[in-house]
């Protein structure tokens, strides 16, 4: 489903863990679906997009009222720091029906700034808008508009929320997104400015059948494919969520998109990499980040009482090349 804001929770801090070691890739999943790895603190979050800053701590955004930040010196224990717009704003208001509520951030760090991707939407509507901002430190209140980059209306088939950006081997910028309807789209950005650049729209994955269920994309290039991971299902309904994590690749950004079967990720294709498992509920809106022992993965889910935490795994690929969760 579509993002809605989600109170986080307030959990206890615990102690630091040594730097990360660098650590051999696997290559031979496990049996089971591991359990998040263990993290502390104010681990409250939804729709989590997470950056390593220059210093080496953490930095990660998720969906909030005015979007919330929480940062980390070691990946383990998290803690709030604050909002990107503790001002609000008011730019986003026509299409968040006067709330506050902002949605799905994409953080990346390029150039000695950070840029802030974020959606600007109501549940179910498609008069959506992706929003920029970026900042030098990161730091909540320093985040300066840069303005509107897409949006769609209820005559759109495809829903302008979920931003992703990727930069590819030719150190072009494209932005995915896309939620339901004709599914997960991409356009091409200026690198000069983070904005849209041209007019082309490309169509990278669309379920087909009976659910138009698919959304949160994000493309992460990997040895001589660029991957591109969704969420199939339904997001936002507690511990009933039904949420899973999906991947397809491709030897160019643009597509096309296959499942480890050959199926086109246009046409419903998609490898199924994590999904619910005893208390772990609607595992989701996903994002990949390179760190200094092993790509990660990070995730929110829903606890057995429906509160969404953060989920982290670390990525193993396959012989094959297909990545898996460990």
């Amino acid at each position: 489903m579509w993002k809605r804001a989600l109170v986080a929770l307030l959990l206890g801090a615990a102690a630091v863990r040594p730097e990360p070691v660098p650590l051999a890739t696997p290559t031979t999943p496990p049996p089971a679906y591991p359990n998040p790895g263990r993290v502390t603190g104010d681990i409250g979050v939804h729709d989590p997009s997470v950056v390593k800053r220059p210093d080496g701590s953490y930095l990660l955004v998720h969906t909030g009222d005015n979007l919330t930040i929480k940062t980390s010196t070691d990946r383990t224990a998290w803690h709030n720091a604050g909002v990107v717009f503790p001002g609000g704003a008011p730019w986003t208001t026509s299409y968040t029906g006067g709330g506050a509520s902002l949605w799905a951030p994409d953080i990346s760090y390029r150039n000695g700034r950070y840029y802030l991707y974020y959606s600007a939407s109501t549940f179910g509507s498609r008069n959506s808008a992706i929003f920029l901002a970026t900042s030098t430190t990161g730091a909540s209140g320093s985040w300066a508009n840069q303005g509107l980059i897409i949006s769609t209306t209820s005559s759109s088939n495809y829903n302008a929320i979920d931003p992703n950006l990727v930069v590819d081997a030719q150190g072009r910028w494209w932005l995915s997104f896309g939620s339901f309807w004709t599914g997960i789209k991409l356009i091409q950005l200026d690198p000069a400015t983070g904005k849209r650049l041209g007019t082309s729209i490309t169509g990278l994955a669309q379920r087909t059948g009976s659910t138009t269920a698919i959304e949160a994309p994000f493309v992460f290039r990997h040895g001589s494919y660029y991957y591109l991971w969704v969420s199939f299902d339904a997001c936002c309904q507690g511990a009933s969520s039904t949420y899973r994590i999906m991947v397809g690749r491709s030897t160019s950004v643009t597509g096309p998109y296959v499942d480890r079967n050959g199926v086109a990720m246009t046409s419903g294709g998609g490898t199924q990499v994590l999904a619910g498992h005893g208390s772990v509920h609607g595992p989701g809106h996903q994002a990949v980040v390179p760190d200094s022992d092993a790509e990660v993965l990070y995730y929110h889910y829903y606890a057995d009482n429906g509160a969404p935490l953060l989920g982290i795994n670390l990525l193993g690929y396959d012989s094959a090349g297909w990545p898996f969760v460990y």
